[in-house]
């Protein structure tokens, strides 16, 4: 027994014009719109070189400001006036961006000589400054 088959006169029938149309105007907008890497490499730029570079990975260290219940601000084991703490919070700033300070304060001072030494850090342009609690530190 033979099966017939009809030749469907559908796909005979069906443009494939508008179709390719579409997808050579979608390629010629992606090259046009892609930005190649190529162009940056081809800049004539001379980078500097570093003889004691460190990677840039490298997170700054924490710098710890302790204030004694009395209020006497500490670094280092060095008794640091309100001056003396915002000269060294700027030199800190300048040479490490990105600088953390961590404030470590007795429970029993009172809290205007630990919004003294945030507005400190704040004049300073360190930003990054925590207040330290027992589970912390």
């Amino acid at each position: 027994m033979a099966v017939k088959l009809k030749q469907g006169r559908a796909l005979a029938a069906l443009n494939m014009t508008p179709l390719i149309d579409v997808v050579f105007l979608l390629l010629i907008f992606f090259l046009v719109a892609t930005r190649f890497e190529q162009e940056d490499r081809e800049l004539d730029v001379v980078l500097p070189s570093a003889s004691e570079a460190k990677p840039m990975t490298v997170a700054p260290e924490e710098l710890f400001v302790n204030i004694a219940k009395d209020g006497k601000i500490f670094v280092g084991g060095k008794v640091l006036s309100e001056e003396e703490l915002l000269r060294l919070l700027e030199q800190t700033a300048v040479n490490r961006v990105g600088q953390s300070v961590i404030i470590r304060a007795d429970e029993r001072v009172q809290f205007s000589y630990v919004a003294m030494v945030m507005n400190l850090c704040n004049r300073a342009g360190i930003f990054d400054y925590t207040v330290a609690t027992k589970g912390d530190v």
